[in-house]
């Protein structure tokens, strides 16, 4: 989400009757809170973040800092080696401890694989470093690497799943990194036409061996003038990221036209849907696994279709207290029994 959906009702019905998490495009960025030296502002982004927990959003931090020097506040730039050490610790504390307990992650350093900025001036362990009082000033939050071309382009191998997978686990070899749960953040800006399934695939499979959290951070893909063809590579990109057992969610740059969207535009100035929206709302129908109910027979068995994952399980007995003779004497669960009435926990393997 951006600025806009502070003052627009559209945009706020839009995206709360779809979205259980938010990531902000730009309104957290250290060139938004900081752009003159000791002059910080966090109306817009506090809005957001008052705006998210009032309607129950989980929110990604981003980010604390960006390594492309190009996106430096113009300030930085000019900075000592020593102010830079003093500004970069004053960033940290400031924005980690304004919205300390109200994140679910942090994106830390915003592509360190492509970009050395704060490496080639504060040294090769800073990124350790700010992990490091990232987790100390914030202790809940997964500390998220984050970069492009990962998974969408197999020539850009400076970035490629080997050498993420080593850049993340030589941050969190850091002394003291041990005790905090480092992510592995995955853009996902695909370029026009196919994407490349079998290289996202297997890019997974490697980034999966790191045993992380792994997450799909800002996914779109190319304005095609054929609608219906890029509406279709979405669904190929999130049905891929999907499957994978290690991806734990998925977050897309991407959103409605009178907010701003211009690459992967789902829904037009008046909030309709484009083919690309028709596929999200298809694909959040089709994924919830929000069972509202499922009776069971005779014999006091039920079946249902869930995807694998963890279920809270209510079982409610319809005759708790009066004559049982009708009802069944046990609730089944495959491995769980459950008498009469109460809750259970139920976990669904493939």
């Amino acid at each position: 989400m951006n600025q806009h959906i502070l003052e627009s009702q559209a945009y706020q019905k839009w995206f709360t009757s779809r979205f259980p998490v938010t990531t902000f495009t730009n309104q957290m960025k250290w060139y938004s809170t900081e752009k003159q030296q000791g002059l910080e502002n966090y109306t817009i982004a506090d809005a957001m973040v008052k705006f998210a927990k009032e309607h129950s959003i989980s929110i990604r931090g981003h980010n604390i800092f960006w390594d492309d020097p190009k996106y430096q506040p113009d300030w930085v730039k000019t900075l000592s080696v020593d102010e830079l050490k003093a500004a970069t610790e004053h960033r940290i504390n400031s924005i980690v401890t304004r919205y300390a307990g109200d994140l679910i992650h942090w994106d830390c350093v915003n592509e360190n694989l492509h970009f050395r900025f704060f490496e080639d001036r504060l040294g090769e362990n800073v990124t350790g470093e700010f992990f490091s009082e990232t987790h100390r000033l914030d202790p809940e939050p997964v500390i998220f690497m984050n970069e492009f071309n990962t998974l969408e382009f197999a020539g850009d191998e400076v970035v490629g799943p080997v050498n993420f997978k080593k850049k993340i686990e030589e941050i969190l070899s850091f002394p003291g990194n041990d005790r905090l749960m480092g992510g592995i953040g995955l853009q996902g800006h695909f370029g026009i036409g196919h994407p490349n399934l079998v290289f996202m695939r297997a890019g997974l499979d490697i980034l999966a061996t790191a045993g992380l959290p792994i997450w799909l951070t800002e996914v779109s893909v190319g304005r095609d003038t054929d609608q219906n063809q890029q509406a279709q590579h979405l669904e190929d990109v999130l049905r891929e990221a999907y499957a994978h057992p290690a991806v734990q969610g998925i977050v897309m740059f991407s959103g409605p036209a009178a907010a701003g969207f211009n690459e992967t535009t789902l829904t037009d100035m008046d909030f309709n849907n484009t083919p690309n929206g028709d596929v999200i709302d298809k694909l959040i129908g089709e994924w919830r696994s929000d069972i509202q109910g499922a009776e069971t027979d005779s014999e006091g068995l039920f079946d249902v279709a869930l995807f694998s994952g963890e279920y809270e399980v209510t079982v409610t007995h319809p005759h708790p207290h009066g004559d049982k003779s009708s009802a069944p004497s046990r609730i089944q669960v495959p491995g769980v029994e459950v008498h009469n009435k109460g809750p259970l926990h139920l976990l669904v393997m493939d």
